[in-house]
């Protein structure tokens, strides 16, 4: 049994392989204008990886902001399941029952019940202070590239306070903050602090129980990690690859789904 899971997201698209429930290959690339075009690249990159071809897959579940945009999916799950399986995957042993997910248009925050199923969520809203893309947006101002700003911000004496959660006046309020001349690494830190706070305001909204998952590529953020620890005055869990948690899950479902069609069939060959 060998299946796909792709997600396809504002920024980036991300995708998994599974084989007999072990993961064999992945690939990811930013998304770019034709969401179809770079589905395929990077499925067949991810085939690649794995030494196999799209003839061997048997299944494949699209999910992620754009799900439908993808011809090569057999069917299409919502990013908060496809996010909430994979989390279940990692292991019960992990003591997880929140999940904060940044992704570049939303961020999504999910609660998990004893059976680690989904028992609540949020979304932020568009664009707001705690998405990838309003990170992205104000490193840019400062002309900072995405992989420098977590260790820059660890580096601050003395970190802004931003006042703006709307991408707009922030950007506009981090161009003021330059002209005065704060150093970088304090604004960047200033910026990592915002973010962190509008999660955690989100997240005691749905509910923090027991160790928090932090997940979605802004997790590789150092930066941020530190400053949602400071907030929450916890530790968090971040999977050693936390941008491609929701296409394991994707591919889990894929796995799952193509299993029942095979029971189904088996069945009616009886009735």
């Amino acid at each position: 049994m060998i299946t796909a899971g792709v997600d396809l997201g504002l920024t980036y698209v991300k995708a998994v392989i599974l084989k007999d429930w072990k993961v064999v290959g992945y690939s990811i690339a930013p998304t770019g204008y034709d969401q179809e075009q770079t589905s395929k690249h990077v499925l067949h990159n991810a085939y690649k990886t794995a030494g196999l071809t799209q003839d061997d897959i048997d299944f494949t579940v699209s999910t992620g902001f754009g799900r439908r945009q993808t011809s090569l999916a057999d069917a299409t799950i919502s990013e908060i399941s496809a996010n909430a399986r994979g989390v279940q995957w990692l292991g019960p042993q992990l003591d997880v029952h929140t999940i904060i997910d940044i992704g570049g248009q939303y961020t999504k925050v999910i609660a998990l019940d004893d059976d680690l199923q989904i028992s609540k969520f949020a979304f932020s809203d568009k664009y707001d202070a705690g998405t990838g893309r309003f990170i992205e947006v104000l490193a840019k101002v400062l002309e900072v590239p995405l992989e420098d700003i977590g260790p820059l911000s660890l580096s601050s004496q003395n970190p802004v306070h931003l006042t703006n959660k709307c991408l707009v006046l922030a950007e506009s309020e981090v161009a003021n903050l330059v002209f005065q001349g704060y150093k970088k690494e304090d604004i960047i830190a200033g910026i990592n602090r915002a973010v962190a706070r509008r999660l955690v305001v989100m997240a005691r909204k749905v509910g923090i129980r027991d160790k928090v998952l932090f997940d979605g590529g802004p997790a590789l953020n150092i930066g941020i990690i530190k400053a949602m620890e400071d907030e929450l005055g916890m530790e968090m869990y971040v999977p050693k690859m936390p941008q491609l948690v929701t296409a394991t899950g994707a591919t889990l479902i894929a796995a799952e789904r193509f299993m029942g069609n095979v029971l189904n069939l088996k069945k009616s060959q009886f009735n």
